[in-house]
């Protein structure tokens, strides 16, 4: 039997600016984001749909969850082959198609993780890695479209 984990965050909508939904142009798309024993995270729409720039939106956070849980991945089956990263960073980039009707889905998303490894020689080996990392992380396996990953590597000491 699959073992199975359970999370919940409390979501509320505070864009209201005196006459809640009443017109499209009138509230905001402002609400936090609450999870026991952690920071708030205050968020908005994109601001193609009237949301505030200053603050997260869903579309960020779903590449930000992406690529989190690839490295989490990633870093955690390179511990186990060997392979010493002594740096990663990534700039996810994602593509979002909107239809006419208001509606639209994500077409994909680029990983391009900046890997650092303490030896040259496992290069070959940590690249493949993503793949198996890919495959096994929670999040890309809830998507309907692909992840794609170019990585870049540097050695450091």
């Amino acid at each position: 039997m699959a073992k199975e984990h359970h999370y919940s965050v409390k979501l509320t909508w505070n864009g209201n600016t005196g006459s809640g939904t009443k017109d499209y142009r009138t509230y905001e798309r402002s609400h936090v984001i609450k999870i026991k024993n952690k920071a708030d995270i205050h968020c908005s729409s994109d601001p193609a749909f009237r949301g505030d720039v200053t603050k997260h939106n869903p579309e960020e956070m779903l590449l930000a969850s992406v690529s989190s849980c690839h490295m989490l991945w990633y870093l955690h089956l390179c511990s186990t082959a060997s392979i010493n990263v002594l740096a990663y960073s990534d700039e996810p980039t994602g593509v979002m198609i909107e239809n006419k009707d208001g509606s639209g889905r994500f077409t994909e998303i680029s990983l391009n993780p900046s890997i650092t490894l303490a030896d040259a020689s496992m290069k070959a080996k940590a690249d493949a890695l993503h793949e198996k990392a890919n495959k096994l992380c929670f999040i890309a396996n809830s998507l309907n479209f692909p992840v794609h990953h170019k990585a870049k590597y540097d050695v450091g000491t």
